[in-house]
């Protein structure tokens, strides 16, 4: 691998890290069981495929956060109109399987007693304002929990996933499915899936080409916006369990809750800046943008 500017390349080394930089070698590397790389292959390749998917993380976070936004309101706001109001979530009745409701009751009274044990904010000017549950602790001394506005925004993704799949009959999952364009069981896996590249991207793990362990589910649904051409993802060993699908995913509830997001072209800008990254191993292919479902999205 040539170095042209060794300097530069202990700098990086010194603040990324070898081992967090040493997986964007592999693709540069001679296929042979050897660590040899392949001639040409530079220290900028390595850093260009590392930049890259610093880049992907934070784009693919950005959605993300729209997608869970707005499962955090649709949440709310159906179940505490179907429910009985905005404390239904302490109701047992509300949910299948009831020590998964207890837990869930028990970490948020947990994070209410270490929030009135912090030292509460200082008043500042007329522009800083304290957190709602504070607010709601300090303000309000009953009913002991805050209502369910409040609650949804105190939860993890992962824990927002829990609640979700806990919540009975199913008609109320299917309502706040149908409010970001989906189903039932294609919400439940998405958020699975949502929940683990959530966590990689907090952690500024390797994203692009990395194992995720779960995967969305392809949706039968017609309904449910999706590639035109479905056979792409018919090989479940190759492009079925890469990142390709959790892009489509996100790309499909940005359709309904963000319909005039550019996050589609941004994608697509990104790669074209990084031609050198390996599209297979993100389960994509040349001409991958092509599909109805993304030009569609492109033109705006």
């Amino acid at each position: 691998m040539a170095v042209p500017d060794p300097d530069r390349a202990l700098r990086y080394l010194r603040h990324i890290g070898y081992y967090r930089l040493s997986p964007y070698t592999i693709p540069f590397q001679v296929r042979d069981g050897s660590p040899r790389f392949r001639p040409g292959t530079t220290f900028d390749d390595i850093l260009d495929l590392y930049v890259f998917d610093r880049q992907l993380r934070l784009l693919v976070l950005d959605a993300l956060e729209r997608v869970e936004v707005a499962v955090r309101a649709g949440l709310t706001d159906i179940m505490s109109e179907r429910a009985g109001g905005p404390h239904w979530y302490v109701d047992p009745m509300h949910f299948t399987n009831r020590s998964k409701h207890e837990r869930l009751l028990g970490e948020i009274r947990d994070e209410c007693a270490q929030q009135l044990r912090r030292q509460p904010e200082p008043a500042g000017d007329t522009m800083t304002y304290p957190s709602a549950l504070e607010h709601y602790l300090t303000t309000y001394g009953t009913p002991e929990l805050p209502p369910s506005w409040v609650m949804v925004e105190m939860l993890t993704i992962g824990q927002l996933s829990h609640l979700y799949s806990n919540i009975s009959p199913r008609s109320a999952r299917t309502a706040i499915a149908r409010s970001l364009g989906l189903n039932e069981a294609v919400l439940t896996s998405w958020l699975k899936t949502y929940v683990r590249v959530r966590n990689v991207c907090a952690h500024h793990g390797r994203l692009w080409n990395v194992g995720l362990g779960v995967y969305p589910a392809i949706p039968a649904d017609v309904s449910v916006a999706w590639l035109s051409d479905r056979t792409v993802l018919d090989n479940v060993d190759t492009r079925r369990h890469r990142l390709y699908p959790v892009l489509v995913s996100l790309q499909t509830v940005l359709s309904t809750v963000s319909p005039h997001s550019t996050w589609a072209q941004r994608l697509v800008q990104l790669l074209e800046q990084h031609p050198q990254v390996p599209l297979p191993a993100m389960g994509m292919f040349d001409g991958w943008a092509g599909d109805p479902f993304w030009t569609a999205h492109l033109g705006r």
